[in-house]
């Protein structure tokens, strides 16, 4: 059985950052990898495959999941659910999508009371 390689401590930290100040937002031990979690709803979840590619997987909206398969690598589908999306960390990933897409991604988990609290200058009226 292949092994999964160990998170880089800088990337937790980084994804953290970007949802520290999302309320009730808290990080946690996943069944591999981390994940943040808003009630009981995964925000994001990152980890290492047996590949030995870092994946974090996040929700987005309907409208967006399209657009981010359709695009391809680094992003992809998953099957666990319609509003689920992934996307491949390297050494060239942009932290600043990736803190976009978790904010977003808690946006869409969270309840609507706790999303409102979110300044997302990109969302529309």
């Amino acid at each position: 059985m292949a092994t999964r390689p160990d998170l880089p401590a800088a990337w937790i930290e980084r994804i953290h950052a970007a949802l520290d100040t999302c309320a009730e937002c808290r990080r946690e031990p996943a069944w591999t990898g981390v994940r943040w979690r808003v009630g009981n709803a995964t925000v994001a979840h990152l980890f290492g495959g047996e590949d030995q590619r870092f994946r974090l997987v996040v929700r987005a909206e309907l409208a967006e999941v399209m657009a981010f398969e359709l695009q391809g690598d680094p992003y992809f589908r998953t099957p666990w659910g319609s509003n689920v999306v992934g996307l491949l960390l390297d050494d060239s990933t942009d932290w600043n999508e990736v803190a976009e897409l978790v904010v977003d991604s808690y946006c869409v988990q969270a309840p609507p009371r706790l999303a409102a609290l979110v300044d997302r200058p990109d969302a529309g009226p």
